[in-house]
């Protein structure tokens, strides 16, 4: 069996203004007293996975699908810093066995992106940002049924940093690094095994994360096309034993591909839909997955309302 990440670990928000659309790893950055929210339906599914290295399939699970509509909302304090927020409710699916679907509420996760450097650079303008977020459960769920679970059950602290250059002809470049901190969780049981040990206690201490992306897009007359490689990293943890289910604690690495577009709807700026679709080239103890989302945000201008 294997673990499926229950949600693409890069898309956390977008704005939707005519000239913005905004996640906390891209260079773009909502206006002043702008609001964006909306929601995102995506949807995850696997049959082959990585036990360890060793690329396989379990036929007593048959195809693990994930399915998840988050609401997300980005707001402007000023123009250089934004503050993000992002909800999913998740349901999980195995397509044959005996082990029973989960669904709920998953994490809640806040955060705040700030420009900190920004100057024109010959042909375009360079940016970089600094980012801090938080993430914590909002149900008592158990993280302890994996691949089915339908989250972690950590408390996160993540710390990135963007760098961004855009051309005036709409086509950008973009790459970010990412630091995640993550608490230890406590199961509903008093003694568990993995990475080759018994360890009598109900508390897993869970390993930190490393992540990266690099992307190339244009954003320019109401369409932003964005392509990108997002590679994370845990530093730490065991591989899921043979024949074995997954546990929380397991070194989790994954090299995904991804393609993504948003079009703003024409004579109606502040509506923008979102669709695109990625695959997971490379990992260890995930699922060689294939996903697909697609959602509708709107921006809210309480500036121009004022006036």
């Amino acid at each position: 069996m294997k673990k499926k990440f229950t949600f693409l670990i890069a898309i956390i928000v977008s704005g939707t203004s005519f000239v913005n659309a905004q996640t906390f790893t891209d260079g773009l950055m909502m206006q002043k007293n702008d609001l964006c929210t909306g929601f995102i339906y995506t949807q995850d599914a696997w049959k082959k996975y990585w036990e360890g290295s060793l690329n396989r399939e379990n036929g007593n699970i048959g195809t693990v699908s994930t399915k998840s509509v988050s609401w997300m909302g980005t707001y402007g304090i000023t123009n250089r810093l934004n503050v993000i927020a992002m909800v999913p409710y998740v349901w999980t699916h195995a397509s044959q066995g005996t082990l029973h679907d989960m669904k709920g509420v998953q994490d809640l996760t806040i955060g705040a992106k700030y420009n900190f450097f920004k100057k024109a650079a010959g042909p375009g303008e360079f940016n970089t940002f600094a980012v801090g977020s938080f993430s914590t459960p909002l149900t008592n769920y158990t993280p302890d049924f994996l691949p089915l679970s339908i989250g972690l059950a950590t408390k996160k602290v993540s710390g990135r940093v963007t760098a961004n250059y855009k051309l005036t002809n709409g086509f950008y470049v973009n790459g970010n690094l990412g630091y995640t901190w993550r608490s230890n969780v406590t199961l509903d049981r008093p003694a568990y095994f993995t990475d080759g040990q018994q360890t009598l206690s109900n508390e897993v201490w869970m390993p930190n994360v490393l992540d990266y992306s690099f992307n190339v897009g244009y954003l320019k007359h109401g369409l932003q096309v964005v392509l990108a490689f997002n590679q994370q990293n845990t530093l730490g943890g065991g591989d899921i034993r043979r024949q074995d289910m997954p546990f929380v604690s397991n070194r989790m690495n994954f090299s995904k591909m991804d393609l993504t577009a948003k079009y703003f709807i024409p004579k109606i700026n502040s509506l923008a839909v979102w669709a695109g679709a990625g695959y997971t080239l490379a990992g260890r103890n995930v699922g060689q997955s294939t996903y697909f989302l697609g959602g509708l945000l709107y921006t809210l201008h309480f500036a121009k309302t004022a006036n």
